[in-house]
């Protein structure tokens, strides 16, 4: 990786910066815990991820969308027949992902501090995150990594056209761009599709919309964790 052009690091936010697949995981476990009356806890899955897929293109991502897809599951696997206090008590669980504490995984403030310093030109550490727009900035707000960074862009997807997009925005060309991510779908192959840059850091756990087959690319660079960042950027 040659890192001498890079004008702009971009990084996600969820599971990158911070855990948030773990908050919904827990909550998942909740709806399928309750809809064992009428299915097993695999079949549960299977019919949340299948509802999720269907949804995807009008409600987009967030948890407005996930809410509503929970308790769509919850009536169409129970034939509706789950009691009101029941669908009431996972809506509140569903609740909860407003407000869960976004404290920075291991590594993340360090580093962005490190980095800060080392890119102190306008516009050169950015967020670029999907979802729905009041959460992923109350989440930001809450992880207290704000101050780091000189601008932060959330869309609706993450694909070639934002990615291109942002590139425009920014006044730089797609080669001075270094995107850092936890996901390769939607982080890693649509900035490297472009001809940016990619650093991937493997989260312990995927939503299943964001799976991806595995690959190698030389503008890619996989690392463990966050703090060798600065290993690549030698600081």
């Amino acid at each position: 990786m040659n890192t001498e052009k890079i004008k702009v690091i971009a990084f996600d936010a969820d599971d990158t910066l911070w855990d948030c697949q773990g908050h919904f995981e827990l909550v998942m476990q909740h709806l399928y815990d309750e809809l064992t009356p009428w299915v097993d806890r695999e079949t549960a899955a299977l019919e949340l991820f299948s509802t999720e897929r269907k949804n995807m293109r009008l409600l987009g991502y967030g948890v407005k969308a996930f809410t509503l897809s929970m308790l769509e599951t919850a009536m169409r696997v129970s034939r509706n027949e789950m009691p009101a206090g029941t669908i009431s008590k996972i809506l509140q669980e569903c609740y909860t992902l407003l407000e869960f504490p976004c404290t920075p995984l291991p590594e993340v403030a360090e580093t962005l501090k490190a980095l800060r310093t080392r890119f102190s030109t306008l516009n050169s550490l950015v967020v670029f995150t999907k979802g729905e727009l009041l959460d992923q900035q109350h989440k930001l707000e809450r992880s207290g990594l704000l101050p780091f960074f000189d601008h932060v862009e959330i869309t609706s997807d993450k694909g070639e056209p934002e990615f291109r997009t942002l590139c425009q925005k920014l006044g730089i060309s797609p080669a001075e761009l270094l995107m850092v991510g936890n996901s390769l779908k939607s982080d890693i192959a649509p900035a490297l599709a472009i001809g940016s840059q990619a650093v991937y850091i493997p989260f312990h756990v995927t939503w299943q919309l964001e799976h991806h087959e595995h690959f190698e690319h030389e503008r890619m660079v996989e690392i463990a964790h966050f703090g060798q960042l600065l290993k690549i950027f030698g600081v």
